[in-house]
């Protein structure tokens, strides 16, 4: 199987251009207004128009009005949301979207494989389960997590496409691949300069390193 990739946190077109080039499946715009790689509505819609057929453009939210995910879904026509805040079941599903659910691995109520697992099994028509690190903010960190805590999302043979996010960068994600087996990962703050600026080096060597774990697995 082959691992998909998402390249999350772009803000600029050289970037699109370069994390395609690389070979990104996916690119994510975040519209969390907390973030250092915050893209407004009218920002983003010009960048979506930078990406080819083929690629997906996947929108995150955090804990997000209604009226803001609409407006990001009539102007930026996402391929997929991600819900990476508090969202209750309810609110990933009220826009009638394909989504992805995040989650905070190693969070109060999420710190063992069987609360972890128990907790999913909420948001059981998500696209896919995202697993990234727990910390201060939602996302972008750069910290990695026990992988051990997925044990029991990856036994139970009714779980959701499993996505790996959370301190991945060139020189780690091969050994996570081999040792998670996801169907795809998701890496922002390893392959940049600085919090909204990519490496093109560092998202080709991402792209080279996921795809050389494959082959010797």
């Amino acid at each position: 199987m082959r691992t998909r990739i998402k390249i999350c946190g772009l803000t600029r077109e050289a970037d699109i251009a370069a994390a395609v080039q690389a070979g990104a499946d996916a690119l994510g715009f975040i519209f969390h207004p907390g973030s250092k790689r915050y893209l407004a509505v009218e920002r983003a819609a010009q960048l979506r128009r930078e990406v080819p057929a083929f690629v997906d453009v996947v929108a995150l939210f955090v804990n997000a009005a209604p009226d803001a995910i609409r407006s990001v879904v009539d102007h930026v026509q996402p391929d997929l949301l991600q819900f990476h805040g508090d969202e209750s079941p309810e609110a990933c599903r009220q826009p009638g979207r394909r989504y992805l659910r995040a989650f905070r691995v190693g969070a109060p109520g999420l710190d063992t494989p069987e609360a972890l697992a128990a907790h999913c099994k909420a948001y059981d028509d998500a696209a896919g389960w995202l697993y990234d690190s727990y910390s201060a903010g939602y996302g972008g960190s750069g910290l990695a997590f026990d992988h051990h805590l997925l044990s029991a999302v990856q036994a139970d043979a009714a779980s959701r496409p499993l996505v790996l996010s959370g301190g991945l960068r060139p020189e780690s994600v091969a050994q996570a691949v081999r040792a998670v087996r996801p169907w795809a990962v998701d890496v922002s703050s390893g392959v940049e300069i600085e919090p909204g600026i990519k490496s093109a080096e560092r998202m080709r060597a991402f792209v080279a390193a996921v795809r050389e774990a494959q082959i010797q697995a």
